[in-house]
């Protein structure tokens, strides 16, 4: 053996000991005996094999932690406060004090669809040609052949749930969905055994419940349809019967009105399923809390996906006024109350110093997303992307850099982290924490930062890749680069920003530069040469982009 050998022996050896007796990590590194650069290297691993271990002992020992990921929809990185925001979520900070807030985390798209199935497969959306915004009636775009992460849990022991937001399609593309039956495949094919959701978005019909397959509280005499190409039925529109709404919509959102909200699509059919918007919340987070009971003598994985602050925001009464930000901060509000329930019941059951919390956000802010809700005209002096330029849809920083907090009593360092997370890097580090190989073709694209996560290194990814629409952009340290293409911008009602990006690229210093003005790329070719590498090593055919965003990608036209 050489001499590196010999002093990686020494080091895990003597590392693995001192860490499980006195139980820090750091402490596995205090043999430094000077061997330059190697020593990170060691250090980085050394980090990595101690948590697998350890992970491996508590699952032998029958102490296998529960997951919870709670997912917030179009929520931005300065919307909570402990990120710098105006709406006071209390619940949420407590937690980020506990455990680790990241200043470096990242969902893998700038929209809901891809961000979700590459949280459940590990996989970037781009490589699926089908991961992008859906309609309410579009099929499945996971393969149910594929081992998702909840399927990975399911097959280690794990009871798995789904409550909320699904939006990844149901049944088959061979065949019309029959929203009447059994509607197959769906969550429960991917892996979750229980699951209470709506089949896209609160804006799109249908607008109604599904558990386990089937429709809730449907009446077989009044059986649903659903069309998004053309009108069925006789039910008034946004179009035909604006007087009839609580606000007014642009034309995409002006199809049928349910509960006095015009939506995207026609629906008819279905009168006593239909939810009732202020009351989602609600329902969702019952749904998740009965599960959390039922569920505290075995391990589980709960994935918690509530609408707020999707459009239409339309909260309970309750919280109607609860902050100076109008519906879209009174969401946030309901968010935070959620988080706080769901973590008074883990307290409630015992479960809590045995469960694992990850708080994110499926892509960054809007603040204008087709109903005139008077969120820009209340935003004031609140920046819901926090210093970052843009948000949802765009590849500017803030459409893909959002809050990310990671809390577990007793196991989580607790503290701020600069290090880079992604969302795509979930599924490996769980199987890592729980010491599982991952399964074939699952989590390809993802990392092992577990040591990051748990905040035990200030180490994480080298770099991060970022998705709008299809197209990407690359970050690595405090660069960021932006192939050619199209970067689109929501500015406000019906106000879009195309920026037109030219070769080579753009490049941005984003400590110094943060709304991404300054472009660097001619004064520093060799870098925007390593971050181009960086890219054709994982997706060659996005170096260059469309230069106008296809409506199909924003889920305009759909059949």
């Amino acid at each position: 053996m050489d001499s590196n050998g010999i002093v990686f022996r020494e080091y895990f050896c003597w590392g693995m000991m001192f860490h499980l007796f006195d139980g820090c990590v750091e402490g596995c590194f205090f043999l430094y005996i000077g061997v330059g650069g190697l020593y990170m290297k060691i250090k980085q691993l050394m980090v990595c094999c101690c948590l697998a271990v350890l992970a491996v002992l508590a699952v032998e020992a029958g102490r296998r932690p529960n997951i919870l990921f709670i997912y917030g929809d179009d929520i931005g990185y300065g919307d909570f406060s402990c990120y710098g925001g105006e709406v006071h979520t209390y619940n949420i900070d407590r937690l980020a004090e506990e455990g680790v807030r990241f200043t470096g985390g990242y969902c893998s798209s700038a929209t809901c669809t891809p961000s979700r199935y590459t949280l459940l497969t590990g996989e970037y959306a781009f490589r699926n040609q089908s991961a992008q915004i859906l309609p309410g009636n579009a099929p499945l775009i996971i393969d149910p052949a594929r081992p998702t992460l909840a399927a990975f849990l399911k097959h280690q022991g794990y009871a798995t749930m789904l409550s909320g937001k699904w939006h990844l399609g149901l049944g088959l593309a061979s065949e019309n969905l029959d929203w009447n039956g059994l509607i197959k495949p769906g969550p429960k094919e991917v892996g979750f055994e229980r699951s209470f959701h709506m089949a896209a978005t609160a804006d799109r019909v249908p607008s109604v419940y599904i558990r386990d397959g089937r429709v809730v509280d449907l009446d077989p005499a009044d059986p649903i349809f659903v069309n998004y190409k053309k009108k069925i039925g006789d039910e008034p529109t946004g179009l035909s019967h604006p007087h009839l709404l609580r606000s007014q919509a642009d034309e995409q959102h002006a199809k049928t009105i349910i509960n006095g909200i015009s939506r995207i699509g026609y629906m008819m059919g279905g009168q006593a399923a239909r939810f009732k918007d202020e009351d989602m919340a609600d329902t969702y987070l019952v749904e998740a809390q009965k599960f959390m009971r039922e569920k505290r003598e075995e391990p589980f994985f709960l994935f918690f996906a509530p609408n707020e602050n999707h459009v239409p925001r339309v909260v309970h009464p309750r919280f109607q006024g609860a902050t100076s930000l109008g519906p879209r901060g009174d969401a946030i509000a309901v968010f935070d109350w959620c988080v706080g329930e769901l973590v008074e019941t883990l307290r409630e059951t015992g479960q809590l110093k045995n469960t694992l919390i990850v708080i994110s956000s499926d892509n960054g802010p809007v603040l204008y997303d087709g109903y005139w809700d008077g969120a820009i005209e209340r935003q004031g002096t609140h920046d819901a992307s926090g210093p970052w330029r843009g948000g949802k849809y765009s590849r500017w920083e803030g459409g893909t850099r959002v809050p990310f907090i990671v809390s577990w009593p007793g196991q989580v360092e607790p503290g701020i982290s600069d290090a880079l997370v992604s969302q795509v890097d979930l599924y490996a580090s769980i199987a890592a924490l729980i010491g599982q190989p991952l399964p074939d073709q699952a989590g390809q694209d993802g990392e092992n930062v577990l040591p990051a996560l748990l905040g035990k290194s200030a180490v994480g990814r080298e770099y991060v890749i970022q998705e709008a629409l299809k197209q990407i952009a690359v970050r690595k340290g405090n660069w960021k680069y932006i192939p050619p293409g199209n970067v689109r911008e929501r500015l406000g009602h019906k106000r879009w920003n195309n920026t037109t990006v030219s070769e080579p690229g753009l490049l941005f210093h984003l400590s110094e530069d943060p709304e991404e003005l300054n472009d660097l790329a001619a004064l520093y070719p060799n870098l925007v040469e390593e971050m181009r590498r960086i890219i054709k090593k994982i997706a060659p055919d996005k170096l260059t982009g469309p230069v106008v965003v296809e409506k199909e990608l924003l889920g305009f036209e759909k059949k």
